[in-house]
């Protein structure tokens, strides 16, 4: 697809105005529809990454948008000094749908992640001991970019430039329950885990993990924190990831999916926990304001229903047996996985390759590091849209596998 002028005169505005934050690619998207996405020259594209998991109803779902139109004429914005209906109807829904009593609301999930970092050592402090603080996290991990969450994040790569970083954190393998006991110490407060490792590469744990887990932090007395920011609101193909051991966290934390592609956070915890948070203990201007918590009200609406997420496992397995069979074909997939729609493919070659190529035929996908594409299409993907992103990923493959011979 030859680009125009267009693109490249809004990249040359871009680049002189936006901070330099971003590896971005050439590319200027301009609107959307369902799985698709357009460009400011007409391009259209297949979109396999949907914001990073953020889209989950696709672009411009009916509902979603009406849902934000019909708030916005009615009230933008009110200060959490005051009570406003959407924030409280999304409340009630995420509580009646989780094991939760509480809901906070804020803008992101390195902000809802922040905020049961703080809860949880409140908590502890008050409820357990003033000497515990520490929070177990997991190698691998992703929480967010704020200064406490990059330090639980468990990789170097987020963390390089800004220390000194915050005391208090611990970090072991991902899956392993018996390093995650040695660790604990008599500091320690919570331990803070993924049920599925996104960011990380989407590392499914081994059966029975968060059970083990769960059973450490009852043995020990502490919270687990379970951050459902990307694996939660249907991703997995359950409202949330943990149902799928039967097991409750004490506090869980949501973003991306809950706004359907507006910004918000959530952190839920159990009435005991949420007690610790008391009027000055912490607070967002904008979080839960009545805008976004109408998209989170209409997005949970659709998600919650079982046919919905019924049709996100039976679409997901389908993606996963697709991938399984285009690995048979090619020698340069090395392991396919994931739960639902959150599923990744390891290469022998590099994955900026495949999304160059991809880009250019008009497919989006997305890598989480040199070898893994991580594939997280809208919740609403078609198998129609399954079948074209293989037919093309195919050709990919086997053009790169050959020119790699």
């Amino acid at each position: 697809m030859k680009k125009r002028s267009t693109t490249s005169s809004w990249m040359k505005e871009g680049d002189r105005y936006l901070m330099s934050t971003y590896a971005r690619f050439p590319l200027v998207l301009k609107q959307g529809k369902g799985a698709t996405v357009v460009d400011v020259d007409g391009n259209r594209y297949l979109d396999f990454v949907s914001g990073i998991a953020v889209d989950s109803l696709g672009h411009c779902d009916p509902r979603l948008v009406k849902a934000i139109q019909k708030q916005a004429a009615q009230l933008l914005h009110v200060s959490n000094l005051y009570y406003n209906l959407p924030q409280i109807e999304l409340a009630k829904l995420l509580v009646t749908h989780s094991f939760a009593d509480k809901v906070f609301f804020c803008n992101s999930g390195a902000e809802a992640n922040e905020a049961a970092i703080k809860l949880a050592r409140k908590f502890a402090k008050e409820k357990r001991d003033p000497s515990r603080f520490e929070i177990i996290a997991a190698q691998g991990a992703f929480h967010g970019r704020t200064l406490a969450t990059v330090t639980a994040t468990g990789q170097e790569k987020y963390q390089k430039g800004f220390d000194p970083l915050l005391p208090g954190f611990r970090h072991v393998p991902y899956g392993d329950p018996e390093a995650m006991e040695k660790a604990i110490t008599p500091q320690t407060a919570a331990i803070l885990l993924e049920p599925i490792q996104g960011e990380g590469g989407v590392r499914v744990p081994p059966k029975g993990y968060l059970t083990k887990v769960r059973e450490i932090c009852d043995r020990h007395r502490l919270l687990l924190i379970l951050d459902e920011v990307q694996t939660g609101i249907g991703r997995t193909g359950r409202l949330f990831a943990y149902e799928y051991e039967g097991i409750v966290p004490d506090i869980m934390t949501l973003a991306k999916g809950l706004g359907g592609g507006v910004p918000i956070g959530a952190m839920l915890a159990g009435a005991e926990v949420a007690a610790s948070f008391t009027p000055g203990s912490h607070a967002s201007t904008f979080g839960g304001n009545p805008l976004v918590c109408a998209a989170g009200v209409a997005v949970i609406k659709q998600v919650a229903q079982g046919a919905f997420l019924k049709g996100v496992r039976d679409k997901g397995a389908y993606l996963m047996k697709k991938l399984t069979q285009l690995q048979r074909k090619t020698s340069v997939i090395k392991e396919v996985r994931g739960v639902g729609l959150i599923v990744a493919i390891d290469l022998t070659i590099p994955a900026i390759d495949v999304i160059n190529k991809a880009m250019a035929q008009g497919l989006l996908l997305n890598r989480t590091s040199d070898q893994t594409l991580r594939f997280v299409p809208p919740l609403t993907i078609r198998r129609t849209e399954i079948d074209r992103m293989i037919a093309l990923l195919t050709d990919i493959l086997t053009e790169l596998s050959h020119a790699e011979a």
